[in-house]
C-alpha cells in the first residue's frame, strides 16, 4: 500500500505503509481506550528493541496511527465540551428568570 506523504522539501513522495487498509479500518473503528493501549504495546515493543527494521518500521506507523486516532477522539470530545459549555454560558444570564420559561 502506498500512501502520499512529503519530504523535508515539501515535495511529494510515495512511501510504502506497512499498515494494510484493513489495520487502518481497525484503527479507525477504534475507542479510546483501545487505541490508548494498543498505542502503549506498540511504544513499548520499540523500546524494548530486538526487532528487524521492518518490524521496527511497522510498529512506528502503527504507534502512528493510534496515536491519530487517540488525539482526534480526544479532540472531538473537547469540542463537544466547548459547545456544552458556551450554551451553558449563553443561558447562564437569563437562567430562573422568567423569560427562560417562555418559548
Amino acid at each position: 500500500m502506498s500512501d502520499e506523504t512529503k519530504d523535508a522539501n515539501g515535495a511529494k513522495v510515495d512511501a510504502i505503509s506497512t499498515l494494510s487498509s484493513e489495520d487502518r479500518a481497525a484503527i479507525n473503528a477504534m475507542p479510546y481506550e483501545e487505541a490508548r493501549e494498543k498505542l502503549v504495546q506498540a511504544v513499548k515493543a520499540l523500546e524494548a528493541g530486538g526487532l528487524t527494521l521492518d518490524q521496527s518500521m511497522h510498529q512506528w506507523e502503527l504507534g502512528e496511527a493510534l496515536a491519530k486516532r487517540a488525539q482526534g477522539l480526544l479532540a472531538s470530545v473537547r469540542a463537544k465540551l466547548d459547545a456544552a459549555q458556551a450554551e451553558q454560558s449563553a443561558t447562564a444570564a437569563t437562567a430562573g428568570t422568567q423569560s427562560n420559561l417562555e418559548s
